[in-house]
């Protein structure tokens, strides 16, 4: 974090996303995540770009974890530096959400007791 701090900017917004132990009323031992590295890198770097030209923020990053993830650890970090807060958090927030909806980085829950489900996706629009 101390990097992305800059001398000009007088915000810095960390979001970290974590496992947390449930969903939909079961109970959750952790996660895996899985992508193809070369495209979703490529979207987290077109959506770090969108959200700095976007907001007018300094600087955006983005870190999303695959493998596997426990319960309590972070699995990604969107971290905005802006002049302000108000944009920090704005762009944040956009990062976040857009990196949920279309960024191709799949979860998997592994619940407590055995069984695991794929996390559903969200629509991209125009897909059939």
């Amino acid at each position: 974090m101390a990097d992305a701090l800059r001398p000009d900017c007088g915000a810095a917004v960390l979001f970290l996303g974590t496992t947390r132990d449930h969903e939909g009323g079961k109970r959750v031992e952790r996660l895996f995540y899985e992508a193809y590295e070369p495209m979703a890198l490529a979207a987290l770097t077109a959506l770090e770009a969108e959200a700095t030209r976007r907001f007018q923020v300094a600087s955006c990053a983005i870190v999303h974890r695959l493998g596997e993830v426990p319960i309590r650890e972070a699995s990604v970090a969107v971290i905005v530096v802006s002049a302000h807060r108000a944009a920090a958090f704005d762009a944040a927030r956009w990062a976040m959400d857009e990196l949920k909806r279309g960024v191709p980085i799949w979860k998997k829950e592994l619940f407590v007791g055995g069984g695991d489900a794929w996390v559903k996706g969200h629509d991209l629009g125009g897909a059939p």
